[in-house]
């Protein structure tokens, strides 16, 4: 298991302004009703980003936000894991750096993590291994945006499994010799077959901007091959997903399901949502469903905590098991042992 690598603290950054179910029925001019959005995409409302809600900026501020409910001193900060999205202020600049100089983490340097909506459960497991690799890194800050909604066109119907991608900001900080929230095991898996199956079709080397299709661009988050996707996740989604969880475990010292006391769920359906809770024996007292936010892409992990810790449903000595999934397509699980150890 190598060292005691726990999480000092998280911090996030939810913007003030929302869509609700009402919203985005209307934005799909009523194909979808507001019924439909809230019980069946389980939506009740979502924070959107503001005009200065960048993904780089709220990556920073989440960041500050963990500084500030953790203590822990910028400085002290060796290595910037950034966990946000390629969609951001400006392309081809490094989002790590943005953040570092944002916060005053002068001593670090950094790089930008990029695995769709498993980038924080992979840089978790990245963060830990770095630690027990290298005797000079001490504490590593895991932080990003998200805000993938904005390509969204809700007149697709094909891309109402994405309805609910949000926007926010999260942060980890991670550090060696901890005595408490350790990190245990990671299981994480790929099918890189369904690279293609989805993905912003136009602005690429593929389909190009042109004068044309800007505007079409700029809301081309799209199912590039629906068939293969659908027909491949039905198969394979839920047992990849309850072989990582399992694997997780069993990393964790031999663990099982029985062990869990909290499952921090991404935002999906709810009737999906509830059969996992079921193939892993737990009741929804066990998790926190994230329909008054949707989906903030690997946001979700800080925001389940977060939300898990304020309800009372992480208590001290809880095992926390996060899971997550990107297109493209990846599932991941990793467990936490939350307080003390």
């Amino acid at each position: 298991m190598g060292e005691n690598i726990g999480i000092v603290g998280y911090g996030l950054y939810i913007p003030e302004t929302r869509m609700s179910a009402a919203q985005i029925s209307e934005a799909t001019n009523g194909v979808w009703s507001e019924d439909a959005v809230k019980n069946k995409l389980g939506i009740i409302s979502k924070p959107i980003p503001g005009p200065e809600d960048g993904t780089q900026e709220m990556g920073a501020r989440a960041s500050l936000d963990a500084l500030k409910r953790t203590g822990v001193n910028p400085k002290d900060i060796d290595v910037i894991l950034c966990v946000g999205e390629e969609w951001k202020e400006y392309g081809l600049t490094t989002s790590a750096l943005y953040i570092q100089n944002a916060i005053g983490a002068t001593n670090a340097w950094g790089i930008d993590v990029a695995n769709r909506c498993c980038t924080t459960l992979t840089a978790l497991k990245m963060a830990k291994d770095m630690l027990n690799a290298d005797p000079e890194i001490n504490t590593i800050l895991i932080a990003g945006g998200y805000r993938n909604g904005d390509f969204i066109d809700y007149t697709d119907s094909a891309v109402s499994m994405m309805f609910n991608l949000a926007a926010g900001g999260g942060a980890f900080i991670v550090r060696r010799n901890m005595e408490e929230n350790l990190l245990l095991g990671t299981h994480i898996m790929a099918d890189g077959s369904l690279v293609h199956t989805a993905g912003v079709e136009i602005g690429g080397i593929v389909k190009p901007f042109t004068p044309d299709n800007v505007d079409e661009g700029y809301k081309s988050l799209r199912l590039l091959d629906a068939t293969t996707m659908k027909n491949r996740l039905n198969e394979t989604s839920l047992p990849n997903w309850y072989h990582c969880i399992d694997e997780s475990l069993r990393k964790s010292g031999n663990l099982t399901r029985a062990d869990i006391d909290y499952l921090g769920v991404l935002h999906f359906k709810k009737s999906q949502h509830l059969a996992i809770l079921a193939e892993m024996g737990l009741t929804e007292d066990n998790s926190v469903y994230l329909e008054d936010y949707g989906h903030i892409g690997q946001v979700d992990q800080m925001l389940t905590i977060h939300l898990g810790l304020e309800q009372g449903r992480i208590r001290s000595g809880s095992l926390v098991t996060l899971i997550a999934a990107g297109i493209g397509y990846t599932w991941a699980s990793t467990c936490i042992r939350w307080g003390r150890a």
